[in-house]
């Protein structure tokens, strides 16, 4: 893509800790042109194999305080005890050079963005129970059981918020919940409202209609 002439697409994935969503992001920024990682900003420490820059850009609370102070996020979140943000800025960046941003942002962040930018693209991914749910944090071996039970609640109260979304991808297959994914982002490509300038340049060429 990468096409100036056309303004890409803000696409949103939200899911349950422990859905598959980050596997499934990363895959997509490997395997599809013109898809933009935001980075977001956040207060939490860093994970087992988490890199600053790449994964988040971690930061203190009170620089977080800062730059949401100067107005620098599009939308912002306090999930937990940790606070997270999107730069407004580096989104504004990567649409207008005609590619697409792709958000990995919990519930309240993607309804914040739902009113910024009403024209984005809202995916939900929905682990097939909440059985499945728990064997993957587990799986992870970073969970205490308070920890494990404290996400399992939080997991409900994201899942209700589903209906609010554009596209729902239940993620009990890893690679039909990928190709799902990467059908949702090509989809939105050709969304009439986003490939407008390309319709208006493409009929000018064509010799004005005899009706």
């Amino acid at each position: 893509m990468n096409d100036p002439a056309v303004e890409g697409s803000v696409i949103v994935v939200s899911a349950p800790s422990g859905s598959g969503k980050t596997t499934l992001c990363r895959r997509l920024l490997g395997e599809v042109a013109g898809l933009v990682f935001s980075i977001s900003h956040t207060t939490r420490p860093p994970r087992p194999g988490e890199t600053d820059g790449i994964d988040y850009h971690f930061v203190s609370r009170e620089e977080f305080e800062r730059r949401r102070g100067a107005g620098e996020f599009i939308e912002w979140a306090q999930v937990a005890d940790h606070l997270y943000g999107t730069s407004a800025e580096t989104m504004r960046q990567v649409v207008a050079r005609g590619a697409d941003a792709l958000l990995d942002i919990d519930t309240q962040g993607a309804l914040a963005i739902r009113r910024t930018i009403p024209e984005a693209v809202l995916v939900f991914i929905l682990p097939p129970g909440p059985e499945a749910l728990q064997a993957r944090l587990e799986g992870r071996g970073s969970e205490t059981p308070e920890s494990l039970q404290r996400r399992l609640g939080l997991a409900r109260g994201e899942i209700d918020k589903a209906p609010v979304y554009d596209y729902l991808i239940v993620n009990d297959d890893l690679e039909a919940a990928y190709e799902r994914l990467r059908a949702v982002v090509l989809a939105a490509r050709c969304r009439l409202g986003r490939q407008q300038g390309r319709l208006r340049s493409i009929a000018a060429r064509f010799p004005p209609s005899s009706r």
